[in-house]
């Protein structure tokens, strides 16, 4: 009877960890289906003209002008 108990005890462990990885794998799948954010292009275009004009200023483009405060 021991025996059985320890099988019993065993199939139950496989099935469920069998059961965890296809609720893992079903979750995994519907969040690759999930709708993209949407792309707000002009603030991607401020951001990266922020970041080109920084980019001159540290390389020090605009040296000598009136852009920099003091």
């Amino acid at each position: 009877m021991d025996i059985s108990k320890k099988m019993a005890a065993a199939i139950a462990a496989v099935t469920t960890y069998i059961k965890t990885e296809e609720e893992m794998l079903a979750m995994q799948a519907a969040a690759a289906r999930a709708p993209l954010p949407e792309a707000h292009l002009w603030g991607t275009s401020a951001r990266r003209d922020m970041m080109q004009l920084r980019g001159m200023m540290q390389l020090r483009t605009f040296h000598g002008s009136n852009l920099r405060s003091r």
